[in-house]
């Protein structure tokens, strides 16, 4: 039999919670990263719950894959995400991709131009809802590659990307 003096047996389990909340700390830092940060849908079918487990309420099922969510937060292997809508919930991150994709926004048809120019060639029209791959940003407009077309965007029109955000 081994003997601890009274003294010893609290200051270990002590240290050892100590330590353990200082881990699980450092963890969640290490996971979280900086954020927001955009992804997009990886699959064509995905939920959004209530909480960070399989085990909370659906809110929301997203069908389109390739939508832009906005990451707002981290816990374990579950990302808070915020839609174009502002709807905010969590989502399993293997739903989600980091490949980077944007929405078109606003009222009639976005123009899109051969460069990054607006008076250069429109090339085609992106209706609202139009989603397209992100392939690069400047100041006041995007690359973006939608299926048949391909040519720039103005930022105002697209959400998938934020305002200084150099991509």
């Amino acid at each position: 039999m081994i003997r601890v003096s009274a003294s010893r047996r609290f200051r270990i389990p002590a240290i050892a919670a100590a330590l353990s909340a200082f881990g699980t700390a450092f963890a969640f830092a290490a996971a979280s990263g900086p954020q927001p940060y955009c992804v997009s849908l990886k699959v064509d079918e995905a939920y959004m719950r209530e909480g960070p487990s399989d085990m909370h309420r659906v809110k929301w099922i997203y069908r389109r894959k390739g939508l832009p969510l906005e990451v707002i937060a981290t816990f374990d292997a579950w990302r808070r995400v915020r839609d174009m809508d502002g709807e905010v919930g969590w989502m399993h991150m293997a739903l989600l991709t980091r490949d980077r994709t944007a929405v078109v926004t606003g009222g009639p048809g976005a123009e899109v131009h051969v460069r990054d120019d607006t008076t250069s060639e429109v090339v085609a029209r992106a209706e609202p809802g139009a989603i397209g791959r992100l392939l690069g940003c400047g100041t006041l407009a995007c690359e973006v590659e939608f299926t048949g077309a391909e040519g720039w965007i103005a930022r105002a029109r697209l959400w998938g990307i934020h305002g200084g955000e150099e991509y």
